[in-house]
């Protein structure tokens, strides 16, 4: 596939100072992570005003709606990694043509989706709970979002080819093109504003998809028009080798992103059986703690491509020097964001119009899963470079033993020891392994890239 757009210019990402190209890629993408933040607490917070039913509902379909995004996540970072990766070798016609191979991957797993949201969402929702109302409820918000998932497929992608240029610019459009449309239109269908019906959890879900839709729209413009891989959406191909080198990286951000789904199904269903307002608590931990998290996840896809070109160029002073930067700044989001936990956590589910029941148990959940925050910092940067370098499958390994095999058993043990109470400290004690893992890893990355 030819790219007769390519205009041999220097990439920024070999040649523009690290600190400088860090935060000029990174703020962008931060700032559409926070506004994406803003959607998903201020879409909760119209929900809870709905009723608290309509908010234990969402948190339920919530692993659900999380698995379809890791899955669009995780496949348009392995294609991300390849063609920043193939930029820095300066094979554009390879940056291309994995482009197109990646559109097509995203599409087949799109239409699998759909199909997933349209005949599973009610045995999934019935997996959690018996209660009619719960049953319909979740079933309802599910069909929507991923019966109508193919927007999420398309904007991320398109997301992630501009990102992989070190265009962090447009994707920040795209993003937050989307959560401004859900904010402004959430509270119009959900109680029903200017003659509309009060749709309820219905509305919620409406908003999402036409915002989702409404973000996939500005991002295909934005990705014609790219100098670098200058994709056209009518000419998309798929080519095995690209595929592979994809898959390579795509298939353990998946595994990473989706473990999510799998711990949060099976944390809901330790949690039910001490309180049904702990799966709320812990949904809304989830939405309020995106904060915190969103910021660095946004530092991630700054540092990637960086990491990426720079590996590509063989430039190994420049890739260390951009890691440095970015494990500081991650660390001090954290700890600031575990502060602010820590004095004003009433504040926080105040928000939500909790009761004094969700008050008393949020307040305690919060304030200890914070403390496992800085310790994510770096499990986070670090793992960025494991996916950069092509060995995304020790980030896939971390977050199973994190997430499966140390935070669920936990805290089922410190539950059945200690009560409701006991079981969020399982958050700290998964996080710590996980670091002892992650660094160990990094070790060996160390001595075979010759890291300083």
């Amino acid at each position: 596939m030819e790219n007769k757009n390519n205009t041999g210019a220097e990439n920024k990402m070999g040649v523009m100072s690290v600190g400088k190209l860090l935060f000029s890629m990174s703020l962008p993408a931060m700032a559409s992570m926070m506004i994406l933040a803003l959607y998903n607490v201020v879409d909760s917070i119209f929900v809870s005003r709905y009723s608290e039913t309509v908010l234990t509902a969402v948190s339920l379909a919530f692993p659900m709606q999380n698995l379809t995004i890791a899955f669009a996540v995780g496949l348009s970072v392995g294609m991300c990694s390849v063609i920043s990766r193939r930029l820095g070798e300066k094979r554009e016609e390879q940056a291309l043509e994995t482009a197109s191979t990646g559109y097509t991957i995203l599409l087949v797993a799109a239409g699998v989706f759909t199909l997933v949201g349209l005949f599973l969402s009610k045995p999934f929702i019935g997996l959690y709970t018996d209660n009619p109302e719960l049953l319909k409820m979740g079933s309802v918000y599910l069909r929507i979002c991923i019966g109508v998932c193919l927007p999420t497929f398309v904007l991320t992608y398109c997301e992630k080819v501009l990102q992989a240029t070190g265009d962090t610019i447009h994707p920040m459009i795209i993003q937050a093109s989307g959560a401004i449309f859900n904010i402004i239109f959430d509270p119009i269908f959900i109680f029903g504003y200017f003659g509309l019906p009060a749709m309820g959890i219905s509305g919620a879900a409406l908003a999402t998809v036409l915002g989702q839709a409404f973000a996939m729209i500005i991002g295909i413009v934005f990705v014609k028009r790219d100098r670098y891989v200058p994709i056209r959406f009518s000419k998309v191909s798929y080519d095995k080798a690209c595929a592979s080198d994809i898959f390579k990286v795509g298939l353990p951000a998946v595994v990473m992103q989706g473990i999510g789904t799998a711990m949060t199904s099976l944390m809901n269903g330790i949690l039910i059986t001490y309180d049904i307002l702990a799966t709320t608590v812990f949904g809304v931990c989830f939405k309020l703690q995106s904060f915190v998290f969103m910021p660095v996840f946004g530092m991630n896809q700054g540092l990637m491509p960086i990491l990426g070109y720079n590996y590509g160029a063989r430039n190994r002073t420049r890739m260390v020097k951009a890691l440095k930067i970015a494990l500081i700044t991650a660390l001090i989001i954290m700890s600031i964001g575990t502060t602010v936990i820590w004095l004003i956590p009433d504040k926080l589910f105040g928000l939500f119009n909790a009761s004094d029941r969700l008050l008393e148990i949020g307040c305690t959940a919060f304030r200890l899963i914070s403390l496992s925050y800085p310790l994510a910092a770096i499990s986070i940067i670090l793992g960025s470079l494991f996916q950069a370098l092509g060995d995304g499958y020790l980030s896939m390994i971390t977050s199973i033993v994190r997430q499966i095999l140390c935070l669920v058993p936990v805290s089922w043990l410190l539950g059945k020891i200690g009560g409701l109470h006991m079981i969020w400290y399982s958050f700290i004690v998964a996080e710590a392994i996980a670091l002892i893992m992650t660094l160990f890893f990094f070790s060996k990355e160390n001595k075979k890239f010759k890291f300083e």
